[in-house]
C-alpha cells in the first residue's frame, strides 16, 4: 500500500535538526520514532500521530482528526489528520509537536 511520499519529506524536513528522531517502515506507510517510540507517520495520505491517552478527546475534536482505526478497531492514542488538516507547514508542525510531546514523556526503547 502506497504512502505519500510527498508528506514523508515534510516530515523529515520538520525534523531534519533532531538526532533524536528516526525513521522506520510501519503499517504499510513509514513512522518517525524519537528514541525508539513512535510519535507520527504516515499512512496512504494522513498523518498519523501518537497523541496519547490524554490528549486523545482533545486531539479529535481538532479539525479533520479522526480516530485511527485501520485493523477496525480504534487505537486509543492514536488518531489520523487528513490533508486539509495539514495543508500548511504550521498546522503540520503543530501536530508533530503533538506527537513528539507524548512520546518524549514515554521511557527510551
Amino acid at each position: 500500500m502506497p504512502y505519500d511520499e510527498g508528506l514523508a519529506q515534510r516530515i523529515r524536513e520538520a525534523f531534519e535538526s533532531r538526532k533524536d528522531i528516526s525513521e522506520k517502515r510501519m503499517f504499510g506507510g513509514v513512522a518517525f520514532l524519537l528514541h525508539g517510540n513512535m510519535c507520527c507517520g504516515v499512512v496512504r495520505s494522513d498523518l498519523m500521530v501518537r497523541v496519547g491517552p490524554d490528549a486523545y478527546t482533545d486531539s479529535l475534536a481538532q479539525p479533520h482528526a479522526r480516530k485511527m482505526d485501520f485493523t477496525g478497531k480504534p487505537m486509543r492514542g492514536m488518531i489520523y489528520v487528513a490533508a486539509d488538516g495539514i495543508d500548511d507547514d504550521a498546522e503540520l508542525e503543530a501536530w508533530l509537536a503533538r506527537g513528539v510531546a507524548f512520546s518524549g514523556s514515554l521511557p527510551p526503547k
